[in-house]
């Protein structure tokens, strides 16, 4: 009797349309932590294109009147980045930036830092995006090298730390003499007036090339360089070790992304 009921219980196994219904369904977690590794960097991009993009909407939310989600934005993206407005993009404005003499004549001439980042602009100005123009360089060039790593990745190995290093540090320059030039006072330092560049270059350029921090001025320029520089050099270094990492986890023959 006990064979009989064996036989017949794997006989009904055997059936079309009798079979048990599968155990293995999987949490949303689990089919995501499947589907990453082949798909990692298109996740990356959707991810950090996001971060890069809310600054933006600050200065959008502003000039459609969403003033609220705008503050948030520029409060939560003041924790990483000074917003000094001489120093950053105004999107609907007449300029695309600002001298410091035109944020202080439209700020009450404020001259404590604390006082000019502060200061998001206005209708006449425009609204400032809650990046300075270096953090937009150094993190919007990350999606745009991203991108380009990934059409070129199968022949390009990455880069070593001590060229990662060679990457940052005209940024770490530019950026250091700046912080210690502020110490003189914003608009007081020698990286304001770059006098000693123009000492060098014997006045070869306009004035305004040397003075301040507007769009086209040498420390405009270098800002933007540099954060350029930085974001090549962090994608070139990060994402192939990125790659080596999701690859020891992903199955054989899996397609990536």
């Amino acid at each position: 009797m006990q064979i009989e009921t064996v036989d017949r219980m794997n006989s009904e196994r055997a059936i079309p349309g009798l079979e048990q219904p599968s155990r293995s369904i999987s949490s949303p977690l689990e089919r995501f932590a499947s589907w990453l590794p082949g798909h990692w960097l298109a996740f990356f991009v959707l991810i950090w294109g996001a971060w890069v993009t809310l600054p933006f909407l600050a200065a959008v939310f502003m000039q459609i009147g969403w003033e609220l989600p705008a503050r948030w934005i520029y409060a939560f993206y003041s924790f990483q980045c000074h917003q000094l407005p001489q120093r950053s993009f105004f999107l609907f404005g007449s300029q695309l930036t600002y001298s410091l003499d035109q944020i202080q004549a439209a700020s009450q001439h404020a001259i404590n830092p604390m006082d000019l980042r502060h200061f998001v602009g206005s209708p006449s100005l425009g609204w400032k995006v809650a990046w300075s123009d270096r953090m937009v360089s150094m993190y919007t060039s990350v999606v745009f090298f991203a991108l380009l790593w990934g059409l070129v990745r199968r022949r390009v190995g990455a880069l070593p730390i001590w060229g990662l290093a060679l990457f940052l540090l005209p940024m770490l320059v530019d950026g250091g003499t700046h912080l210690v030039s502020d110490l003189g006072g914003i608009g007081q330092g020698f990286r304001y007036t770059n006098a000693w560049l123009a000492a060098l270059t014997n006045y070869a350029f306009p004035p305004g090339f040397y003075l301040g921090d507007a769009w086209g001025s040498f420390n405009s320029i270098l800002r933007l360089v540099t954060g350029i520089l930085f974001g090549l050099g962090v994608v070139w270094y990060t994402l192939p070790h990125l790659e080596r990492i999701f690859a020891s986890t992903r199955p054989t023959g899996r397609p990536t992304a």
